[in-house]
């Protein structure tokens, strides 16, 4: 249930730069409402880990897993000081394209397994 909480946040944070360019609040903390929702999603992967059988799925998961630490390294980038925009964009859309890859994989693949 807390996932979709650190997608959100992730994806408000994505949005502030591009959307709310005249509001100075919003741009001093969105990187750290950013940063919360990729930490908040990593502490999820690392604590929920697969346990099944199917080896397929067990690497679905594995890529999936990989999607928080793009998100952390993204944030990461927020906060250098030598960084630009264009780094931290780059890692996010590598999560999220992991993240979208993943989201249809695996439900795909459990469909399989049920209908066996």
């Amino acid at each position: 249930m807390l996932i979709p909480l650190g997608m959100l946040l992730i994806l408000l944070s994505t949005a502030v730069p591009f959307f709310m360019r005249g509001n100075a609040t919003a741009i001093k903390i969105y990187p750290y409402v950013y940063a919360a929702g990729a930490v908040l999603l990593l502490l999820l992967r690392l604590f929920t880990p697969y346990k099944g059988k199917d080896l397929r799925l067990k690497r679905l998961y594995r890529i999936d897993a990989w999607v928080p630490v793009f998100f952390c390294a993204a944030a990461f980038f927020l906060f250098y000081p030598g960084a630009e925009m264009r780094d931290w964009i780059a890692f996010t859309l590598a999560g999220a394209a992991l993240r979208i890859f993943t989201s249809i994989a695996i439900p795909l693949r459990e469909s399989k397994l049920k209908a066996k």
